[in-house]
């Protein structure tokens, strides 16, 4: 099923400072990777005229879906947060795995995945939840006293943005107020005290609109968005606007990446350049008249044909985007500018890492939002190294303001907007003599090591826990142990005990998968060096017993203090836990024992035999998730 269950509000804020308390970290992301800034530097911009601590920002993504997402992109340094996108149609079936980040990435995914009203819900938790880590004096955290712009990001006709669901959805993040008081009764006691939460969450909303969708359609939705909702407007293109020559010379011949294919009718249904601009020109115009802000987005992915190899077969297209993208949205800023000059405001999506995320903030662009490049080891402490590179670059040039960055870069006494010009025609001029995107260097998909993924031991590398954008899998403390295998059989009213070795527990601790929160994306699989994929392979553990009954296709865990439900290989197993007593059933059984001497102490009904080992991992698997000082979901 891998539906997206959030957590309840109470929870999420009791686990985050209980992990903070007993890890020094929040939601995995330690707390040396927060964003605390550099004294004496100033990364502020301004967004539609509202000021934000940097440009830096999350593209609307998995990394701004649920709201433990978005507390992570905005503690690793996001500050202006493009939310995941939201549409009417919020019943969709999301094909699995839906990313493919072996080489440059791809991905069939391109909605949120919760109804409506949950993710209003999700980000109004978020930003309760930022407010109080905000005001909590232990946390240094760079710009405190400044919230993070979030971005709406809404798609995606016309027709859907003028349901009253969607526009109830607009008026939640514009006015929160009574979601806000119905969410601060979840809270513990303590973190309620004299807490101020925002109520409006958002002025601003970034628009998407369908791969092919008509230009007069995408005018009529940024008219509607400034004058219906009377938000400031950002419309996201997309690269086909480069033309089907310009695409292919840049994609085939001077990048390498022929084995990827563009559809022809990607460039036939898509907006013409000549078209953009007509109506670009004419969008500038009514947003002065409305005193709204307007501005534009590059860019959106690139529809591709999917070989199969990766994605599901029966999504016959898949979006590019990484490395490639980077050029091809980077050109299209180029060609942009040359029209429009420097005054029109450009946000920034395609391929942003810490290499480039400097060039992109000379060049004047906000915010500059990256997602590729998250979703690789390290997940969002990533965005560390971007501060790195950027403060490095302001220190070559002597500058400590964005301002003056920009002009410092260009190289001379010139205005701000000059100096973005000259330094968007130096940086595009140059990218494709960098050899960090060519296809010969984003070739090669991480290395595996041959070995398979078991339930328990594997590498413990753990990279598979930063690279989840849900923060779904985890690690829990297990004792060195072996394990018998036992079965069990009654055989003329005795019990008979077939003994087949051992199971060996040996590593310093375990990994997990929380189901609630895994989407089956499959990118913890790409970058795990074993094979098999942690979401699948490793215990998954479900929030709740109706979750974990419903979804019946997954093997799993539901575990609280009085029993454990297990699901192994689709056969269902319960143990209940009554002081030292052990009830134990599954298919064709039902026994009970003493938890020290199963064997010795075992009585009941049994059609055939017992299998005791999944009784000893069972055991186990509650010993370790819910031992005392353990911090994960399982016993929130």
């Amino acid at each position: 099923m891998s539906e997206l269950v959030p957590h309840p509000f109470g929870r999420l804020v009791s686990h985050a400072f209980r992990e903070l308390d007993a890890q020094g970290s929040i939601f995995d992301l330690p707390r040396r990777q927060f964003f605390t800034g550099k004294t004496g530097y100033d990364a502020s911009v301004s967004f539609h005229g509202r000021p934000a601590d940097s440009p830096l920002g999350p593209a609307a993504g998995p990394h701004t879906q649920l709201a433990q997402n978005i507390v992570l992109s905005w503690l690793a340094g996001g500050r202006i947060l493009e939310l995941k996108t939201v549409q009417i149609m919020d019943r969709l079936v999301i094909p699995r795995p839906c990313i493919d980040m072996r080489t440059v990435g791809y991905n069939v995914e391109w909605s949120q995945e919760l109804r409506l009203e949950q993710s209003l819900e999700e980000y109004v938790k978020a930003s309760m939840l930022i407010d109080l880590l905000r005001a909590d004096p232990r946390l240094n955290l760079a710009g405190r006293d400044r919230r993070p712009i979030f971005d709406m990001s809404v798609g995606y006709d016309l027709k859907g943005l003028q349901t009253p669901q969607v526009g109830d959805f607009v008026r939640g993040m514009k006015d929160a107020s009574a979601l806000v008081e119905k969410l601060r009764k979840q809270l513990p006691r303590e973190a309620t005290k004299n807490a101020e939460f925002t109520t409006e969450l958002s002025n601003t909303l970034t628009l998407s609109t369908f791969h092919g969708c008509p230009p007069a359609e995408i005018e009529a939705m940024a008219a509607y968005v400034m004058e219906g909702f009377g938000l400031h407007c950002t419309v996201k293109l997309n690269p086909t606007l480069l033309g089907p020559g310009e695409v292919r010379r840049l994609l085939h011949d001077a990048l390498g990446y022929k084995d990827i294919k563009v559809p022809e009718e990607a460039f036939a249904k898509d907006a013409q350049w000549d078209q953009v601009k007509a109506f670009t020109k004419r969008l500038i115009e009514k947003a002065k008249g409305l005193k709204r802000g307007f501005g534009v987005k590059f860019t959106n992915t690139l529809v591709v044909e999917n070989p199969g190899d990766f994605l599901p077969k029966a999504e016959k297209t898949q979006y590019l985007s990484g490395a490639p993208l980077h050029v091809l949205a980077m050109n299209l800023v180029k060609r942009f500018r040359r029209e429009f000059g420097p005054d029109v405001p450009i946000s920034f999506s395609g391929g942003i890492t810490r290499h480039n995320f400097p060039d992109a903030v000379a060049m004047g662009l906000v915010p500059v939002t990256t997602c590729s490049d998250l979703l690789g080891p390290g997940g969002y402490g990533r965005m560390a190294g971007y501060y790195d590179e950027l403060w490095k670059r302001m220190d070559a040039v002597g500058a400590r303001k964005i301002a003056d960055f920009i002009m410092s870069t260009a190289g001379g006494p010139k205005s701000v907007g000059e100096a973005v010009l000259a330094n968007t025609e130096s940086y595009v001029s140059g990218l494709l003599a960098d050899p960090r995107y060519s296809h010969a260097r984003n070739a090669a998909p991480p290395k595996k090591v041959g070995s398979r993924l078991e339930l328990f031991d594997c590498l413990t590398c753990d990279k598979c826990v930063p690279v989840c954008p849900n923060d779904a899998n985890f690690t829990y403390a297990l004792a060195e142990k072996e394990v018998p295998i036992v079965v069990a059989s009654l055989k003329n009213g005795s019990w008979d005990f077939a003994r087949n070795g051992v199971l060996k527990l040996e590593k310093k601790h375990q990994l997990a998968n929380y189901a609630d929160f895994c989407n089956e994306c499959g990118n913890c699989d790409v970058f795990c060096p074993e094979d098999g994929g942690p979401y699948v392979l490793k215990p998954r553990f479900f929030g709740s017993f109706e979750t974990w009954k419903q979804d019946k296709g997954r093997d799993g865990f539901f575990i609280n203090a009085e029993e454990v439900r297990g699901r192994f290989s689709g056969k269902e197993y319960r143990l209940s836990l009554a002081q030292n007593r052990r009830e134990y059933e599954g298919p064709g059984f039902h026994v009970s024992f003493s938890a020290e001497d199963p064997e010795g102490t075992i009585s009941g009904t049994v059609e055939t035999s017992v299998d005791l080992t999944y009784f000893r991992i069972m055991e186990h698997l509650r010993e370790g998730v819910l031992s005392p000082g353990a911090v994960n979901y399982v016993n929130d």
